[in-house]
């Protein structure tokens, strides 16, 4: 099998819940930064900046998905992220539970808001 080298091929290799969960996570993060775009890196979709730089990694696994931010960005929302694994910058998205949406969508506008304003690029 062909190692796949853009963000739809590496989704449609994936089997469900994965594909569905990775879909909707890079919906979330679409539509929270619209200007951005998505590549591969390290074999997982990233959502990057206008200017270049990665404000996230989302990456599939047998029972859960991981989005990973800069340290920084997930060690502001440590307090509410009491219910979740979490990782030098990840948070582990078990399948059988639901998205936290709205968490997310302000995890996500902290990390632009860190980099376009503190200059705090990726790790």
């Amino acid at each position: 099998m062909t190692k796949p080298t853009t963000v739809e091929e590496h989704l449609a290799a994936l089997e469900e819940p994965a594909a569905s969960r990775m879909r909707e996570l890079l919906a979330l993060a679409r539509d929270a930064v619209p200007t951005a775009s998505e590549a591969l890196k390290w074999g997982a979709p990233a959502l990057i900046h206008p200017s270049g730089m990665i404000l996230l990694i989302i990456s599939a696994h047998r029972k859960h998905t991981n989005i990973t931010f800069t340290p920084s960005t997930r060690e502001a929302f440590d307090e509410e992220l009491t219910e979740h694994e979490t990782g030098k910058g990840s948070i582990k998205l078990p399948y059988d539970a639901p998205v936290p949406t709205e968490l997310l969508r302000r995890m996500i506008a902290h990390r632009v808001r860190e980099y376009e304003q503190d200059g705090v690029t990726w790790m």
